[in-house]
């Protein structure tokens, strides 16, 4: 295990299925920079991501690795994408209702892609699923339909980091 340093928390959306405040269905995930350029959310499965009794849904692991392995372009640039390409790996079962970390990085940005990896672990560290993306390199606008989006859209909603220390896997 390695501590690692939050630096920032990077913005949320009001509907977005991972990170939305305003989701009622979405896992309301908070996302982070850390040091070494890597992003952490931490986030908690309701019964309503359930798959089998006590499991998270594939598809709900899934969209959180997709999400912190994309915000980690944002942890250096000013760089927005989408996905092009998401493999999952699952390891172990992804509890229900239980603090969890994800834990994303780039590992590669060309002209008009980039890619990155990540992982769901648990807070003793054991890594419960991978992920690997690849993210086509788009502006705001052509995401969006707009050339930049309101606060209330996509802003900083908490004033206080949870934490400024965490322990995840190298």
């Amino acid at each position: 295990m390695k501590e690692y340093k939050i630096i920032s928390e990077q913005p949320s959306s009001d509907l977005c299925f991972v990170c939305g405040v305003k989701n009622d269905c979405g896992l309301k995930t908070r996302i982070f920079k850390l040091e070494d350029n890597k992003t952490l959310a931490i986030f908690s499965g309701k019964d309503i991501h359930q798959s089998y009794p006590n499991r998270m849904h594939g598809g709900v692991i899934t969209a959180i690795l997709d999400e912190v392995v994309g915000r980690a372009i944002q942890t250096t640039t000013d760089i927005w994408g989408v996905t092009m390409k998401f493999a999952t790996k699952y390891i172990k079962p992804v509890p229900l209702n239980k603090e969890l970390y994800a834990v994303g990085e780039i590992t590669k940005i060309t002209r008009h892609l980039f890619k990155g990896e990540g992982y769901i672990c648990d807070e003793d560290g054991n890594i419960l699923a991978q992920g690997e993306g690849l993210y086509r390199i788009l502006p705001t606008e052509l995401i969006t339909g707009k050339k930049e989006l309101s606060k209330e859209e996509w802003s900083n909603r908490y004033h206080k980091l949870p934490i400024k220390v965490v322990k995840l896997p190298k």
